[in-house]
């Protein structure tokens, strides 16, 4: 693994630190931070992220902004990624494909519980150096649990030498 357990545990507690994170996606990603996306929760293997609807991550049409939904989305796959990525991997997305199937008027929550999927694809791509890909469903529900959006994300995975 390109990260030692120590190293993906210390990520994590920074990833569920409140204020530690949000500084962060302030620093590097500050679109997601205006808009309101969040980390709610995250472990080793499953990592759920929100989007409101409000002002700032709405559309004309009364509802999330389609960009917004996408960027929780591939967050909760992309600090997966990033939890068991390290410095010797190199990580891109090379896909991805929504489906939008409701209307999104309040909170939707994204959830990725592919860690384990994650974890291999990297693994793979330092066995072999050279690279590796996985294609990640995520599903977007709201409080009630009704299905918001769902998004195929693909992420490329290559050993640096």
């Amino acid at each position: 693994m390109s990260t030692t357990p120590e190293q993906t545990d210390r990520f994590i507690r920074l990833v569920n630190s409140r204020l530690k994170f949000s500084l962060y996606l302030l620093w590097k990603l500050p679109s997601a931070w205006l808009a309101g996306v969040r980390v709610q929760e995250m472990d080793a293997q499953r990592c759920v992220i929100r989007v409101p609807y409000r002002w700032l991550s709405q559309n004309p049409f009364r509802s999330t902004y389609f960009a917004c939904l996408a960027m929780a989305a591939e967050m909760s796959t992309g600090l997966l990624s990033m939890a068991y990525a390290g410095p010797r991997v190199s990580m891109l997305v090379t896909g991805m494909e929504g489906i939008f199937l409701k209307k999104a008027v309040s909170i939707t929550w994204f959830t990725c519980d592919e860690g384990e999927r994650i974890k291999a694809a990297i693994q793979t791509a330092l066995d072999t150096g050279g690279s590796s890909a996985v294609t990640i469903a995520v599903t977007g529900k709201s409080a009630e649990g009704t299905e918001i959006a769902t998004f195929r994300i693909t992420w490329s995975y290559k050993a640096k030498n």
